[in-house]
Parts: C-alpha cells; structure tokens; sequence
C-alpha cells in the first residue's frame, strides 16, 4: 500500500526560453511523492500545453487513482488506469523509484538494463534572433552536439548560418516543433546540408506529417510530437527515421523501455528527449537514454536552480544518477 502526495514545484531558468509555440522564463513541474510509511518514491512530471494538459488536469487524473494506489496498484496496472502522457510519468517514475529503495537494488538493475555510463546530452539554443543565436552558439562552441530550435520565417536560414559560424565543430541538430511549412522546407533542406546538419526533428504538424511521403528527406527526419508511445508507430511507417522518445509522453519509464525495444525491432533509430524540468525527471530517462543516438536531457543546463541533489553535468557529460535523486 502507498499513501500519495503531490506537490507543485517551480524552477526558474536560466534564460528566457522560446521555441516556435512560445516562450517560458520558469518550468512549473507536479510532484509525485509514493509512501509504504519506510520508504519513499519520487517522479516528477511536466504537464504541456501542446497536449491539452494543465497543472489542474494533470493533478486530477493522478488524484483520480488515489484509492487504487492505497490499494496496491502496481505498475502493470497502471498503465490501464491511466493514458499516455504526464500524470502517469509521475506516478509510474515514483513506482520505480519506491521499488528500488524498498529492495535496496537500482532501477535499472530492476529493469534488466546494464549499469548506466556517462551520457552526452546535446545543448539547446532557444530561437531568437540570428545574432543572438551567434552569441550563444559562440558560447557554447566547445559543446559536441547543438540542437537548434527553429521555427519557420525567413529568418530560419540567417539563425541557421549564425549557429554554424558559432560552433564550427559541433555537431548540429534541428528542431522546428511542427513549425515549417513544405514550401519552408524546400528552401531550408540545402542549407542543412550545406551547414552540415545531422538530423531534423518534427519539421511538420503532427496530424499534417504525409507530407514526409512525398518528398525526398535527404537527411535523417525525428518524430517528436508525432510519437507518444507504441500505438504511435504504425503512423510513422515511411515518413521518420528517429523517434525522439520523452518519459513525459509515453507516460513513464514502463512505457519508454517498451517503446524504445520496439521502435529499435521496427528500424527506428532512437532520441530520448525531455521537456524543461529538473534533475528529478531526467534521471529515469537516462536509463532508457543508454543505447541513443541522440540524447537530449539537458533540462537542467536551461535551469537557473535544480533540486537538492541534481544530477551532475560536466560541460554536456551527464552523470551516472545517484540513489538519493532517483532509482
């Protein structure tokens, strides 16, 4: 049996941070606290607006399911209480989390996975004005992998030159949030292979993605937006070559391993990506984060303050987590 807490938490970051849909100067998180009266489990969600989700909603599908979590739910269970998405993130992070410390074994010694290593995350650069962008790509020069947040207008070939004058020798990634047009992709696919550009992410609107079928994808395209979890797949057939896998959609770290597995089975290479939240969520997508290509779990690095005990960045190296965080 375990008692449930929620709280609300929020982390201001570092900077203003904008992508195509808007932008945001704090991450607003909910807080899922699991208790069997010894020990307690910890996971951490992000409601998105992209996805009808709010604070209130969110918190009231987790409460929706008080009586059974009392009652022993389990985390098989769980996914047939709840959908995809946020409120089952947290609850089924702090399951995992509530299990390693009831058995005194690892979460990812539980999930059958090998002992986690140091990670290379890629870091963001809000969109903003191609100067700007030049600053912070100058920056953050040093950094291995850049992703770059796009987002449709004229200005999209000026930001992308300036981050490239920047940063040289990184690494770049693209992401336009659903932000392009077929007729703003036509221009800008030259200039992402002229610049270099390894890999673009969800050029298109989710339910406006069969344009993928029609033209020629003369790089590597990411699903984001248009992969929640398995039942996503079938949809992506012919249009993606990567999945970009966040715990926060797929509804936790259950789902993400079985997604991960089986996106890997169907050819899909794989991204493990993160809204902006703190330590506490990153650290059950590290796990699945192992066998990436791409990782993106550099939520932290965009914060101006983190958890008690974060996970530890050095430069874009992420840590093996520790207990006392997470799993």
């Amino acid at each position: 049996m375990s008692s449930l807490t929620i709280t609300r938490d929020t982390f201001q970051l570092a900077e203003k941070f904008t992508i195509s849909r808007g932008s945001r100067t704090e991450a607003q998180v909910l807080t899922v606290h699991l208790s069997d009266g010894e020990h307690e489990g910890h996971g951490e969600c992000v409601p998105y607006a992209r996805y009808g989700e709010t604070l209130d909603s969110v918190e009231a599908q987790i409460r929706s399911i008080t009586d059974e979590l009392t009652s022993g739910l389990d985390r098989d269970a769980l996914q047939k209480h709840l959908p995809a998405g946020a409120a089952r993130n947290a609850v089924d992070c702090a399951m995992w989390d509530l299990q390693a410390k009831q058995e005194s074994t690892p979460a990812w010694q539980l999930a059958g996975l090998s002992q986690p290593q140091v990670l290379t995350s890629a870091y963001t650069l809000s969109l903003d004005e191609p100067q700007k962008m030049l600053r912070k790509a100058t920056e953050n020069a040093s950094r291995p992998l850049l992703k770059i947040k796009l987002g449709g207008g004229a200005e999209d070939i000026e930001r992308l030159r300036a981050v490239r004058q920047g940063a040289p020798e990184s690494v770049v990634i693209v992401d336009a949030n659903e932000g392009w047009s077929r007729s703003e992709y036509d221009a800008l696919a030259p200039v992402l292979l002229e610049l270099g550009v390894a890999m673009v992410e969800q050029p298109f609107p989710a339910d406006d993605d069969d344009v993928l079928l029609e033209i020629d994808r003369i790089l590597p395209v990411c699903a984001d937006e248009s992969c929640h979890d398995r039942s996503s797949l079938p949809g992506l057939k012919g249009k993606y070559d990567l999945v970009n896998i966040k715990l926060d959609k797929t509804g936790g770290l259950t789902e993400a391993l079985a997604l991960e597995q089986s996106a890997r089975d169907q050819g899909y290479d794989i991204m493990v990506g993160c809204m902006i939240g703190s330590s506490l969520a990153m650290a059950p997508a590290t796990l699945v984060a192992a066998r990436a290509r791409y990782v993106d779990l550099d939520g932290p690095l965009l914060l101006a303050e983190d958890r008690e005990t974060p996970l530890e960045f050095v430069g874009s190296l992420i840590q093996p987590g520790v207990a006392a965080l997470w799993g």
